[in-house]
């Protein structure tokens, strides 16, 4: 099986009466998934697009995503995975670097977007539907399409970078790297048919597509996909749908533990699965809730993810141990390996074949920048323990260099979240003649409190080097769709910073 398609059809036929897709009322077996993804496929194929084009998907979270996912990829295109929450520029130049022969667009996006999507519209084939009823019903028009007869090295997706820095990057990823995917995240968290898997995160993202949908799609357990994350209704949603398991980025598993405050194990989940889990988070959402996170390190370029923690081998705070179809390392500025506990640059290469990215969609330089000397450099921190524990210190992009230090955000941000009154934070570095940068927190209050404070709450849990001379009150910190702080809204705003150094002096 090299597909996606051969996939789909494997788990049709074996089982296909089983849930595959569950949303509010609407449930699709794996048949029905399937027999609605091959005539979708005919749809496509009937506007002209077949293999090699490059398709735009712009849809909420809803089987009809599924549906014209695998729909895509039947045809031996490419889908091009466009973030909902994108508007003007950002979103245009998405449709307009990957160079999408068509989209196709949930209507009430495309009604809220249209000028935005405007100038991308001439010129390119447009498929749009009001919700499942009107896709399935135009879908069923058509005859299944036949199998995609290709291989599991052709191009499958496009899914561009957070672009937190510089323009976003497109990750060009193939269908093997998909099917890698699911294949170990099943075996390290035992995923089996019976599980059920809730989808809150972004379909447009890697998160769900290679850590949910593919493990479903790997042993044909149930997707339970819900429109949003709803702090609220997390364990409502639980409960109603039987789930076992969801994906996670830190910040919901934070928010979480921050307005759940009572013990709830009145629910079926075990376990979640994603990155960025602080650790204090990690030890309450087991204590609390009695569900056990399963943190990893991954990214869209990697084929999601390359370390986890396993059933077998967890290791708490770290980032569990190498998937065995790829080599893990830490690496020095000189691209040397490190020894067992040193920090470093957390690079990778593949065991197998096209478990990695294909390249960066029309970006040669940027491929070649992050493929030297036959590794993929992630450009993130980390360490590696004796035992090939990995251990995620935060951005190289990110660490701040004050006076030949280089600092973490991350370490200053979880101390920050100790704080009884901070409810978010963010560290950034700004521009400094003396020490080449300085250090600003942008903190979201509770409830008011003085800027000193923040230094004297952080004196004694992080070193003097690294205690922030700017504070900064904001309401909100600035996030990407996928939870990503984006540091340099928060270094280009400079309302309000209080200058500590200034007030000491003063």
């Amino acid at each position: 099986m090299t597909t996606l398609t051969d996939k789909l059809i494997h788990q049709a036929s074996v089982r296909p009466d089983a849930s595959a897709v569950v949303f509010d009322d609407l449930t699709l077996t794996w048949a029905e998934l399937c027999d609605l993804s091959l005539r979708m496929s005919a749809l496509l194929r009937a506007q002209g697009i077949g293999k090699g084009d490059h398709v735009g998907l712009l849809c909420g979270n809803r089987p009809a995503f599924l549906v014209g996912w695998f729909a895509i990829a039947n045809l031996g295109a490419v889908t091009v995975s466009l973030n909902t929450g994108l508007v003007g520029e950002g979103l245009r130049y998405s449709i307009r670097q990957s160079e999408a022969k068509a989209l196709v667009v949930e209507q009430s996006i495309l009604d809220a977007k249209r000028a935005d999507l405007a100038p991308e519209l001439e010129g390119r084939i447009l498929v749009t539907f009001a919700g499942e009823a009107d896709l399935f019903a135009a879908v069923r028009a058509h005859a299944p399409d036949a199998p995609y007869d290709g291989l599991g090295s052709d191009p499958m997706s496009i899914i561009y970078t957070s672009g937190t820095t510089g323009l976003p990057k497109g990750v060009l990823n193939c269908h093997e790297a998909f099917l890698a995917s699911g294949r170990w995240m099943t075996r390290y968290l035992d995923i089996v048919e019976s599980d059920r898997i809730m989808v809150f995160l972004p379909l447009f993202h890697t998160n769900p597509q290679m850590y949910a949908v593919m493990s479903a799609l790997e042993v044909g357990c149930t997707l339970v996909i819900r429109p949003k994350f709803s702090v609220s209704s997390f364990f409502e949603d639980a409960r109603r749908f039987n789930c076992t398991l969801f994906t996670y980025v830190g910040t919901v598993l934070a928010m979480l533990m921050a307005r759940r405050t009572e013990p709830d194990f009145d629910h079926s989940l075990t376990r979640c699965v994603g990155g960025g889990c602080p650790q204090e988070v990690w030890r309450a959402m087991q204590d609390r809730f009695g569900i056990r996170p399963h943190e990893l390190y991954g990214m869209t370029e990697v084929g999601g993810w390359v370390t986890g923690n396993s059933a077998e081998h967890y290791r708490f705070g770290s980032c569990g141990r190498t998937r065995p179809d790829v080599e893990v390392a830490v690496f020095d500025a000189e691209d040397a390996p490190v020894p067992p506990g040193t920090p470093g640059e957390i690079v990778v290469r593949p065991k197998a074949p096209f478990t990695l990215l294909l390249g960066y969609w029309a970006n040669p330089r940027a491929t070649w920048e992050t493929s030297r000397n036959f590794w993929f450099h992630t450009g993130d921190a980390g360490m590696m323990d004796a035992d090939g524990y990995l251990y995620f210190l935060g951005r190289l992009k990110e660490i701040i260099r004050r006076g030949g230090e280089n600092i973490s955000p991350f370490e200053i941000e979880t101390a920050l979240l100790h704080h009884p009154d901070i409810e978010d934070a963010a560290v950034v570095a700004v521009p400094d003649p003396i020490f080449g940068e300085e250090i600003k927190a942008a903190v979201v209050a509770r409830r008011p409190f003085a800027a000193d404070e923040v230094r004297g709450f952080l004196k004694g849990r992080v070193a003097d080097f690294m205690l922030p001379r700017y504070v900064q009150f904001v309401p909100s910190i600035p996030r990407t769709e996928t939870q990503k702080i984006q540091r340099k809204a928060l270094q280009e705003n400079a309302d309000g910073v209080v200058d500590l150094e200034a007030r000491a002096h003063a």
